[in-house]
C-alpha cells in the first residue's frame, strides 16, 4: 500500500506564494501517476493538477492554470508550486496516486486509489 504525506500548507496573503510537497512511500516516477485535489469547507473535492508517471504530461484546472505548477521532485516526491494566490484557493489540498498503466494523467477523483490526509492552505484577503 502507498502512503502519502503532504506538507507545506499555511496562511498567506492574497498574491502570495506557497510550495506544497507530497512524499510517497515505495514510489518511483515510472510507477505512479500523481495528482493534487482540494476541498473547501462545504464543497466537493475538486481537481487542481495532475502529472503522468514520468512527468512528461500534465494538466491543470482552469482556475489555477498559469499560477500553479505540478512537478516531480526528489525521489518519491511531487510538488505543487502556487503563486498569485487568491482567497478562493483556500482549501485542504490532497495528494493522490494511481498505479501507472499508461502514459496518461488523470483528473478524476475516482481514478485515484491512494490519498494523503491533506494540508491546509488559507489565503487571506
Amino acid at each position: 500500500q502507498v502512503q502519502l504525506i503532504e506538507s507545506g500548507g499555511g496562511l498567506v496573503q492574497a498574491g502570495g506564494f506557497l510550495r506544497l510537497s507530497c512524499v510517497a512511500s515505495a514510489h518511483t516516477s515510472g510507477t505512479y501517476a500523481m495528482g493534487w485535489f482540494r476541498q473547501a469547507p462545504g464543497k466537493e473535492r475538486e481537481f487542481v493538477a495532475a502529472v503522468n508517471w514520468n512527468g512528461g504530461t500534465s494538466a491543470y484546472a482552469d482556475s489555477v492554470k498559469g499560477r500553479f505548477t505540478i512537478s516531480l521532485g526528489r525521489a518519491n516526491t511531487i510538488t505543487l508550486q502556487m503563486s498569485s494566490l487568491k482567497p478562493e484557493d483556500t482549501a485542504v489540498y490532497h495528494c493522490a496516486a494511481k498505479p501507472a498503466v499508461s502514459h496518461n494523467y488523470y483528473t478524476s477523483i475516482d481514478d485515484y486509489p491512494y490519498w494523503g490526509q491533506g494540508t491546509q492552505v488559507t489565503v487571506s484577503s
